[in-house]
């Protein structure tokens, strides 16, 4: 019975039926496990903890459940198997997310969760294709190239999408990082302090740079939690990941610890980062004759030669045809 079973499988979707029926049932099995895992009910225990960690009621409980809201209970539960187990890659994980622009802190389960479910839905589009779409048969290496192959494009696109954020954001971050020191530096000598200057700065730039004031503006709310100036603007170098950045982290912490004037560093940071800018817009203006080269060779040349080869291509072919009956 199985093997009239198995050999009529084979009649109708090929070699690789069998093993094609066995990869759909195994993934919705997959997919009805997590759908039945996330609709579970809460563990009374886990409850219990919840609540007895919540100490008293009032304000205490209200603050409670903001924080239990801050986090994504759902992705709670499969933390295990959405977070890597080893410390160091969490680590590099988080800060790669943080500097592609996602500061939340499901960012990398959902990073996770969004390569498992694009992989297993890219899975399940190239079976359908192979299967239903696609008429005639298909030769093995075609059935297994166009099985397999929008799962791992679904798989990997989380990660390019993350590597592009990541890109623009430096640039952006990079492009208005001299406006930025300009503003710093007005309000520094206008007589606002540091942490004044940072919200003033983040506010300033929100329309034109985003991505830089929301660097600002982090750093301005851990300085008024209390955390030290210099892990702050030290984090502020890591999170953003742009030497410019870095170079005026390391000029601040400096003034601070030499006990130099603010504004005197910043007056020369600022002129140092408005001469670079010019700089890398005159590199750009050079390369580009460089980069239109190509163009212009691929869009000019042709044309010129069908302009001055055609005439003659055209005298040639009617010679021949006139000399062809009297040759004969």
């Amino acid at each position: 019975m199985l093997s009239t079973i198995n050999t009529a499988i084979g009649d109708v979707m090929g070699p690789f039926g069998m093993i094609i029926i066995l990869g759909v049932i195994g993934t919705i099995l997959v997919l009805a496990t997590v759908a039945m895992m996330m609709n579970q009910p809460e563990d009374p225990l886990d409850k219990l903890k919840r609540q007895q960690k919540g100490g008293g009621k009032g304000a205490n409980d209200q603050v409670q459940a903001l924080r239990q809201k801050d986090g994504n209970a759902q992705l709670e539960k499969f933390a295990t198997f959405l977070e890597p187990s080893d410390d160091k890659e969490l680590s590099q994980k988080q800060l790669e997310l943080r500097q592609a622009g996602y500061q939340s802190r499901d960012a990398v389960r959902m990073f996770y969760f969004a390569q498992m479910s694009l992989g297993l839905l890219g899975l399940l589009i190239g079976v359908v294709y192979t299967n239903i779409i696609v008429e005639g048969d298909m030769s093995t290496q075609k059935t297994v190239m166009w099985t397999l192959g929008p799962g791992g494009m679904g798989y990997w696109l989380p990660k390019y999408w993350v590597t592009r954020r990541v890109a623009a954001r430096k640039e952006e971050i990079e492009r208005g990082f001299p406006d930025a020191l300009d503003m710093m530096l007005v309000c520094v000598e206008a007589g606002q302090s540091l942490d004044q200057c940072i919200v003033r700065v983040a506010r300033e730039l929100r329309a034109s740079y985003a991505a830089l004031a929301d660097e600002f503006e982090v750093v301005a709310h851990e300085m008024k939690a209390g955390k030290d100036k210099v892990n702050v603007l030290n984090d502020m170098g890591t999170r953003c990941g742009v030497q410019d950045v870095s170079s005026f982290v390391t000029v601040l912490v400096q003034s601070a610890a030499f006990g130099t004037s603010i504004a005197d560093a910043l007056r020369v940071y600022a002129e140092e980062m408005r001469d670079k800018r010019v700089m890398r817009a005159e590199e750009a203006a050079n390369k580009l004759p460089t980069k239109m080269t190509l163009a212009t060779m691929m869009f000019t040349v042709p044309p010129l030669l069908v302009i001055l080869v055609g005439p003659s291509v055209m005298g040639i072919s009617k010679m021949g045809e006139l000399g062809a009956p009297g040759a004969n």
